[in-house]
């Protein structure tokens, strides 16, 4: 493929894409195959001679799309959202273009510096502390992750290294090895799988502390918890919050846990992977109050602030990867053309549309809410047992009209509603909500035959 090649090719793939997402919802939401569909539709080897491009192309429909989950239709509520909008596609075109590895400034000055500016903008639309800011001096700032996976690793790993570091300085006869085999690290039983994945990546203890009746943890809990384990002899030093837990988008304390944590010079790391978004709008920023007390921040503007994957943000100078794309480029571009106002409006609109979900289950005397709706999730069931929940998932599933998935809270099944692609409208959310309480009555119907006919018999 030669430049003029290239130049046609390139605008038939941005018709493709366009084509693809004005007509998203028109395809089947989530994917009917088994696992392993893939393999027998293409040769078991690379090919040897160069095959054309039209042949490619057509091999999308045939093979690809086929077993695409359409995260970006108006119809998957499932997960939380990945982010997507035409001016990060084109900045993503760009990146690839440059083809730049920014592992240090000079292996490209731009790619460094624009991170670092474009993470100073997020700071301040998010009215962090200056302590996050890295401005003119560099005392503050962070880096580009690819996901909050990795940004929770390396907040662990920097409180490890800070830890030993400190016991060391106390009684310098103590080795690493002795001192990390009392280490302890607490997150909430609430807390996403990645965060206990980084306690065993790190080799470390991790506790997890109970939460209250809202799913969030409270500075009581957390306290005895460290007290009991320094009564142990253990070491506690690291406490993950969590801001918009993954199966309820609960908030963890911070105004209450910050002053514990710096009291008991334990490293606050807060995941606020999905909400973190939100606090642009100046309603939701006192949902992140008590930041001032974290030694570390991150979350996620691939997730709603409409800049695609991959864009996990953290406010601490500390990376896995030697190597780095141009990731800033995204952000740059989506920031300049919605401007501050179009990325509230964004998250607004989304909230919006989660609250008008609630309560169209909130008038439905079958169901129940399940946990406060604070941004863009609705949790909800129907009054029964897991086993009839189950079954509603699984027939919305098998329909591929809607897409949700569960969580467990306080040990019953529950269905998750997230408000997720920009495409999403009021209409959306009622024909969802007509889908589901259709396929409600139907299940509801079978199982007052059954229970009729078990009482006959």
């Amino acid at each position: 493929m030669d430049a003029a090649e290239f130049r046609r090719r390139g605008k038939e793939m941005v018709d493709y894409v366009a084509d693809y997402l004005e007509n998203i919802e028109k395809r089947p939401v989530y994917p009917d195959l088994e696992p392993g569909y893939l393999r027998s539709l293409i040769p078991n080897e690379a090919p040897l001679e160069p095959e054309s491009y039209e042949d490619i192309i057509k091999d999308v429909e045939r093979v690809i799309m086929p077993g695409v989950t359409h995260w970006h239709s108006p119809y998957f509520f499932a997960y939380f959202p990945a982010a997507s909008s035409y001016p990060a596609m084109v900045a993503d075109m760009l990146c690839g273009a440059i083809g730049c590895i920014g592992f240090s400034w000079a292996a490209s000055p731009a790619c460094t510096e624009l991170e670092t500016v474009m993470l100073d903008w997020l700071g301040k639309m998010l009215q962090l502390p200056e302590c996050f800011i890295a401005g003119t001096h560099g005392r503050g700032g962070g880096v580009i992750q690819g996901t909050a996976s990795e940004a929770t690793l390396m907040s662990l790993l920097a409180a490890r290294c800070k830890a030993v570091r400190r016991v060391q300085a106390i009684n310098a006869k103590k080795s690493e090895s002795e001192i990390l085999s009392k280490l302890v690290a607490y997150t909430s039983d609430q807390a996403h799988s990645s965060v206990e994945r980084a306690a065993l990546i790190g080799a470390v203890m991790m506790r997890k502390v109970p939460t209250d009746n809202h799913y969030a943890v409270r500075k009581e809990m957390l306290k005895k918890m460290v007290e009991e384990d320094k009564a142990a002899g253990l070491i506690p030093f690291y406490f993950c919050a969590t801001l918009g837990t993954t199966p309820s988008c609960a908030f963890d304390h911070l105004t209450e846990l910050g002053p514990l944590c710096n009291e008991e010079n334990m490293w606050m790391h807060i995941d606020a992977a999905y909400a973190g978004s939100a606090f642009v709008c100046p309603e939701f920023r006192p949902l992140l109050n008590g930041v001032e007390f974290a030694d570390s921040f991150n979350f996620n503007p691939h997730k709603w602030l409409l800049v695609n994957f991959d864009s996990a943000i953290v406010k601490q100078h500390w990376q896995i990867p030697l190597g780095r794309r141009f990731r800033s480029l995204k952000m740059w571009f989506v920031f300049r053309m919605y401007g501050l106002k179009g990325l509230q409006a964004h998250i607004r609109k989304q909230v919006a549309l989660a609250k008008e979900f609630e309560s169209l289950v909130r008038a439905d005397k079958r169901f129940e809410i399940c946990a406060e709706v604070v941004l863009g999730l609705v949790c909800f069931r129907l009054k029964g047992s897991n086993e009839l929940n189950q079954e509603l998932l699984k027939r919305i599933t098998k329909s591929r009209e809607i897409h949700l998935v569960p969580c467990q809270l306080s040990g019953r099944f529950v269905l998750r509603f997230a408000i997720c692609a920009r495409s999403t409208e009021s209409h959306h959310i009622q024909q969802a909500w007509q889908h589901i309480t259709q396929l409600t009555f139907e299940l509801l119907q079978e199982a007052n035959v059954k229970c009729h006919k078990g009482k006959v018999e």
